[in-house]
């Protein structure tokens, strides 16, 4: 593909991981010299009003509309082919029409499963290489499409699925899950106990609670770590969630030497490389860093769904444990890292699932498919590429 060549990145904002691979994308495709990279979240710039809203209910399944997600998620299949997922077709289509009017893109990116991109190439007959970046350990019915030139997948348990449903394996490509490459560096780990003010001879538990849904009544739970065991340090994440920053400052007052307590990490990799697990949601992007760092994983209660899926993925290859109950994640947590084997066989199991240089993998991939693809429509006489 020449260096003059455009590339349209969509994705939405359900959940942070699509976005995060929109955005490791967009960086993999400058590097690599196109003239344009648009990213778009389509669904916010076609329907702002009801993309708010629908990304708000989304939040809230996490805690209060399990049910709901667990109807929609599951339910969906169901009503894939009938009348009331034409709606869901067309969400979208003006404003597709106009980028690919005024941009003239030379390739499509989903990050998110739109399936508007593919049945406007079906309506209208225009081809434009279209690729489907797929961002979970499992496979939901609503990614496929004849449409989709080529899917990219973090397993080949995802592949295998997609073959199932009568995608030739030719058009999947295991590449695992684009991440930011600070994930990928060799950093010496001695230096991020000084910054963090962390002690090297005791064992890490990193708590992610930032994210919506990850845990409740957190700083009771803490502090139920801290009692149990001086041995351990406790490392926990609030991310942008200030309320629960501030009602656990105190507990890092009291015991600096056995808990600390963050806000919102940049490089939250040095913590990954230093935890000896993490308490975490099992999404896409975080298990995908899990993976590369080779972290082994707590996952509470995870809501039905892609990340009940991927929970499942997880434990199901020995590299992470599912914990359904409050009152056991305490005594759990403590028995794992209380046995050095199973934290060395989840060490090594949770690294087998993860595949290197993932958006490098893709994009250079795409290059070479969209070329394909450009040539043999042109070959056939396509007027509409």
């Amino acid at each position: 593909m020449k260096s003059n060549s455009k590339v349209l990145i969509l994705t939405a904002k359900y959940g942070n991981g699509h976005v995060q691979v929109a955005k490791t994308l967009e960086n993999q495709c400058k590097k690599l010299g196109f003239e344009k990279v648009i990213v778009c979240n389509l669904y916010s710039e076609s329907f702002p009003v009801f993309s708010e809203i629908t990304q708000y209910l989304y939040l809230k399944s996490f805690s209060i509309g399990k049910q709901f997600y667990r109807l929609f998620y599951y339910g969906v299949d169901k009503i894939y082919n009938k009348r009331m997922m034409n709606l869901y077709f067309k969400m979208g289509h003006k404003r597709l029409h106009q980028i690919v009017t005024s941009e003239q893109p030379d390739m499509i990116i989903n990050t998110f499963p739109m399936i508007v991109v593919p049945e406007y190439r079906r309506k209208t007959g225009t081809i434009i290489p279209t690729f489907n970046v797929l961002t979970d350990f499992c496979l939901h019915r609503i990614w496929v499409h004849e449409n989709i030139d080529k899917y990219y997948v973090a397993s080949n348990h995802v592949k295998e699925k997609l073959i199932q449903l009568g995608i030739h394996p030719s058009t999947v490509k295991v590449t695992g899950i684009p991440i930011r490459t600070q994930f990928e560096e060799e950093i010496n780990t001695r230096e991020i106990y000084q910054k963090y003010e962390l002690d090297p001879t005791k064992k890490t538990l990193l708590i992610m609670a930032g994210a919506h849904g990850v845990l409740k009544n957190v700083k009771e739970l803490c502090q139920s770590f801290i009692s149990k065991s001086d041995e351990i340090q406790i490392v926990v994440v609030c991310g942008n969630n200030t309320i629960l920053k501030e009602s656990l400052d105190s507990l890092a007052t009291n015991y600096p030497n056995q808990f600390k307590v963050l806000s919102y990490v940049e490089r939250i990799d040095e913590l990954y490389r230093i935890a000896s697990c993490m308490i975490t949601k099992p999404g896409g992007i975080t298990l995908t860093e899990a993976t590369a760092l080779g972290v082994p994983v707590v996952l509470f209660k995870p809501v039905p769904g892609q990340e009940k899926e991927n929970a499942h993925f997880f434990e199901d290859n020995h590299a992470a444990i599912i914990v359904n109950q409050i009152e056991d994640i305490t005594d759990k947590v403590h028995q794992l890292l209380s046995d050095e084997k199973k934290l060395t066989d989840m060490k090594v199991n949770i690294k087998k699932l993860h595949v290197p240089h993932s958006a490098d993998l893709i994009v250079n991939d795409m290059i070479k498919e969209a070329a394909y693809i450009k040539d043999k429509h042109m070959m056939a006489g396509s007027v509409n590429y």
